[in-house]
């Protein structure tokens, strides 16, 4: 029958069923603003499915920490308990992981078409590798091997102070400061962030994340300046993660926003950031890193960790 397979963000939530070997189908996409909670969103999920076909496990991703039964997420005002959802929903057994560890897990199934490099680097087998993405937030996972089998490990990254690298983040981050109180990378490199930066360059109110997305396709000169600080920002936590986890295995790079702009990524000033650690240079100039160009790879995620699960 398989698994009811859902990536729940702070905008979207994306429902799937994830079927024996792996694979995905009956993919739907919700805005979460249209529902009053998750259990109502995910009812409606199942409801649309035959009744034969509906499954009684679930795997769920949640843009939130995992601390026990009831979650509380960051980015929309949705609090819950897992095992009332698993109740409401019929479900023998439903199992909560934070978005980036479905991320991660992802990551030793995706193939070279799903997957860009920029920079130079090698992967070693079986190494830690690490994945961070910008979207609604800053979401970051590592993935470790231990006795052959493959662990995510995860935590709330997104949400370390942001260090300047050069007087102009500097200034970005002192107007962050004023503005936050405690300007994390979040509050920088995410969609809000993005706006943010722009508005810091500009010196103008903040437009929305979308006028500037609209203002970068436009070839807009300092919506274009904001995305490659933007840029070099990620790359500064990026190799922070390298550094953490020696992350040889490479550092993969997901979310919203990336993606949709790989050409200005690959000749940003990201990837002479990442390597910009003093010493630690050679160290990070043989760590890979790759933009995740593959569709909904959380989706993935989750159906290969159904997959080493197996049934209740």
């Amino acid at each position: 029958m398989g698994w009811l397979i859902a990536d729940i963000g702070g905008t979207n939530t994306r429902c799937a069923i994830a079927r024996p070997g792996g694979t995905v189908d009956t993919v739907e996409t919700f805005r979460n603003r249209e529902f009053p909670g998750l259990d109502r969103l995910l009812a409606a999920y199942l409801g649309m499915l035959p009744p034969s076909q509906r499954p009684d496990e679930a795997v769920i991703a949640i843009a939130a920490p995992i601390r026990g039964d009831d979650v509380r997420m960051v980015n929309i005002n949705w609090a819950f308990s897992i095992s009332a959802l698993a109740r409401t929903l019929s479900l023998k057994r439903l199992i909560p992981l934070n978005d980036f560890a479905a991320q991660a897990y992802a990551l030793p199934v995706l193939g070279p078409g799903d997957l860009q490099q920029v920079g130079g680097g090698t992967a070693v087998p079986g190494a830690p590798k690490v994945v961070v993405g910008p979207g609604t937030g800053l979401g970051t996972a590592g993935l470790v091997s231990i006795a052959g089998r493959w662990h995510a490990i995860t935590g709330e990254g997104g949400h370390v102070t942001m260090a300047p690298s050069d007087e102009r983040e500097a200034r970005i981050i002192a107007l962050g400061r004023e503005r936050f109180g405690h300007c994390s990378a979040e509050r920088l490199i995410s969609g809000a962030g993005l706006a943010f930066v722009h508005s810091a360059l500009t010196g103008a109110a903040a437009l929305a994340p979308d006028e500037v997305g609209a203002r970068i396709q436009a070839g807009d000169a300092t919506a274009l300046e904001a995305l490659d600080v933007f840029f070099q920002l990620l790359g500064t936590v990026a190799s922070n993660l390298a550094l953490t986890f020696a992350a040889f295995g490479g550092v993969y790079i997901g979310g919203g926003i990336t993606p949709r702009y790989v050409e200005q990524f690959k000749t940003s000033g990201f990837r002479p950031r990442f390597e910009d650690k003093g010493r630690y240079r050679p160290f990070l100039a043989d760590i890979p890193t790759w933009v995740i160009t593959a569709d909904e790879p959380a989706l993935r995620g989750l159906a290969a960790y159904a997959e080493a699960l197996g049934p209740a």
